[in-house]
């Protein structure tokens, strides 16, 4: 295969923007399915967990490949709940490129922000597909300006839609100036034919616009934009092709997915103007403190990107790799640069959404899932073990929200253990541990929905029986005023005398996220090699705070001072007296609980806006605004966490269940009272 006709891109949306139809539609004209699914019959065949297909959602992101114009697409189809913003975090990590999908109807919608932003993060070339372009009240033009307002992006139109809503037609394509067209709801073969005369004018500044743009990317387009002549097309899709990959602009598309209309023009564009690896600078990474680089070519030593754990009943899990370059072959060992461990490839799996293609070799470009993996976790580098590097790992938010969970009875424990480690390592945002006063284990995740699920998933899928307790806020503590301890750790152990002193200056530090250490100790008072222990020590002992045992945030830990005494120094020494005086300047810095605070965007029709504002307020909402979409008004506020737990009945029932919500961390509060 070359690598010029490869494109991995993703598909990231808001919830209900139309992702997982968008990629049926694909699947489907590029022959890879002989029949469409439909999301809300549960039959779309990307969303293959029975979770997703109870729920109408896509909760776990779902790998595929198919070939437009004797090019290869691999696809991955992430969710849009922001519960599960970790799948699109992890997706977006090894794309080349990406379709974002926006509602003709919705525009950009909060979690649209939120995955734009993630894209812009990893710095990958989009393209728009602006969907339901079918649907009541429509509106392209208000979803282009959100674009650019909203996104700070610069949409480029290569598309201009003919008729809206039940009248939708087609598109103009704005390169040949030919009318894409669509006569019924199969959308196999569209009809390319001639402008209608009632649309030309209209089309002739579309394609102006179009062009004005392009001649900022393009000299020659510039000169004969200026002189008034026609810009051929060759010339106006390089330039469209070396604006997108630079980010310049995001070439837009229009459409009804779910009525098959503009998915072939949406592939074209796939192929025309997003990625392929050669198109991309090397992955850089490090190893031994020095700068490593690998090109994205199979020439290159092996280097792989471990991106996404599957965990199943009874069955080995599946570890999924981005392959940036070089080539490893069944029988060959890879090297992982976080464990120092290698591991032999017994199986490799090319992947559609849960079913598995046995093949015998990855290469540079392949996305690929692995079986057999004894050692690993998500964000570790696989590489060759002649020419080692370790690449970025990836970042995750941390969990918001968690449950207590007990088996129905003792010989359930173990396995309920078992499965819970299981499912912590593929989702880096679930978190498991016992509680050292309670011995309850305790469950944390990104919101009820997605403990939810997985506990929905330990109790079918995994066959584990159990009891949940409600879910709690996972709260956090800072100190308010600033503290200096002094502490010396002196103590015999097993026969040896152990002592070290340490000072500590904690400061409050608001906004600034985990603790952070600053080492400000003499030159020559403690030995470089107790630092790292002190460091790690002051990291481990805020994780419980001197209020109520949470996690300390916002503040600065200071290591002002030291005593190192030759004989009796040791690293269990320094690590007790760092931990000892960091208690105690907690407990001296005023210690305050502070609760997380969600920013909540509610849509619900405009019979119903009072009554949305009055269900926010008694939960002790701050409401920031109330902004008309069409016939749909959206609800802005900000809630503590606490006051939002059953707040989906809540909604459902002062609309009617006509009314959406999402939400996601928005600042940790302080706790009055």
């Amino acid at each position: 295969m070359s690598l010029e006709k490869l494109r991995n891109i993703g598909i990231i949306a808001h919830i209900d923007a139309g992702k997982t139809t968008t990629t049926e539609r694909i699947l489907y004209y590029t022959g890879k399915i002989h029949r469409m699914g439909e999301v809300d019959l549960g039959s779309a065949q990307m969303d293959w967990m029975t979770q997703e297909q109870e729920r109408g959602i896509t909760i776990t992101s779902a790998a595929t490949t198919c070939r437009w114009r004797d090019h290869t697409i691999n696809i991955i189809d992430t969710p849009g709940h922001v519960d599960f913003t970790a799948e699109v975090e992890r997706a977006l990590r090894v794309l080349d490129g990406s379709i974002v999908v926006f509602c003709a109807v919705a525009g950009v919608q909060p979690q649209s922000e939120k995955v734009w932003r993630q894209a812009d993060q990893y710095h990958v070339p989009r393209i728009v597909f602006i969907n339901k372009i079918d649907r009541i009240v429509a509106n392209p033009n208000t979803s282009l300006e959100e674009i650019e307002r909203k996104l700070n992006a610069r949409p480029l139109p290569i598309q201009m839609p003919v008729g809206l809503e039940s009248d939708f037609l087609g598109v103009v394509d704005l390169l040949t100036m030919r009318l894409v067209a669509w006569r019924d709801d199969e959308g196999d073969d569209p009809d390319y034919g001639d402008i209608p005369e009632s649309v030309i004018d209209e089309a002739r500044r579309w394609r102006e616009s179009l062009a004005e743009i392009l001649s900022d990317e393009d000299d020659r387009i510039m000169e004969l934009f200026l002189d008034g002549q026609e810009v051929p097309v060759h010339l106006m899709q390089e330039a469209i092709r070396k604006g997108t990959l630079r980010r310049s602009f995001y070439p837009v598309v229009f459409g009804s997915a779910l009525k098959k209309k503009g998915i072939q023009p949406l592939l074209e564009a796939v192929v025309d103007y997003l990625p392929s690896p050669r198109d991309l600078p090397p992955v850089v990474g490090v190893w031994a403190g020095k700068r490593e680089e690998r090109a994205l070519s199979e020439e290159d030593a092996f280097c792989s990107l471990l991106f996404k754990i599957m965990a199943f009943s009874g069955r080995p899990n599946l570890f999924y790799l981005r392959v940036y370059s070089g080539r490893a072959k069944l029988g060959d060992k890879i090297f992982n640069s976080r464990t120092g461990r290698t591991e032999r490839v017994m199986k490799v799996l090319r992947m559609h959404a849960n079913r598995r293609e046995e093949v015998k070799e990855m290469a540079a470009g392949d996305i690929v899932a692995l079986v057999g993996i004894k050692d690993a976790r998500t964000g570790d580098t696989f590489c060759d073990p002649g020419h080692l590097i370790s690449l970025e790992e990836l970042f995750f938010p941390e969990p918001v929200i968690f449950v207590s969970i007990e088996p129905k009875s003792a010989k359930d424990q173990d396995r309920m253990m078992e499965v819970l480690t299981l499912l912590a390592e593929e989702d880096p945002t679930f978190g498991v541990r016992i509680d050292d006063e309670t011995g309850q284990v305790i469950l944390s995740g990104m919101g009820e929905l997605h403990l939810e699920v997985l506990v929905e998933r330990l109790f079918s899928d995994f066959k584990v029986q159990g009891r949940v307790g409600r879910p709690q806020v996972s709260f956090r503590e800072t100190v308010t005023k600033s503290a200096t301890v002094q502490e010396l750790f002196s103590r015999e152990i097993a026969g040896k005398e152990h002592e070290a002193s340490v000072t500590l200056s904690i400061e409050p530090k608001p906004g600034g996220g985990k603790v952070q250490f600053v080492n400000r100790c003499p030159d020559g008072k403690i030995p470089p090699e107790f630092l790292s222990c002190i460091e790690r020590s002051v990291y481990e002992a805020s994780t419980s705070g001197a209020k109520a045992g949470y996690p300390v945030i916002d503040v600065e830990v200071i290591l002002v001072d030291g005593v190192y005494h030759p004989e009796k120094a040791s690293e269990t020494a320094f690590s007790a007296a760092a931990s000892g005086a960091l208690t105690k300047c907690l407990r001296d810095g005023a210690p305050v609980l502070l609760e997380p605070v969600m920013a909540v965007e509610v849509e619900t029709p405009d019979d119903y806006t009072g009554e949305v504002v009055g269900s926010l307020t008694v939960r002790r909402a701050t409401i920031a605004g109330v902004r008309r979409q069409g016939q749909i008004e959206v609800v802005k506020a900000k809630v503590p966490l606490s006051e939002m737990f059953g707040y989906t009945t809540s909604l459902r029932s002062v609309t009617q269940g006509r009314g959406t919500f999402t939400m996601e961390l928005s600042e940790y509060r302080r706790v009055e009272g």
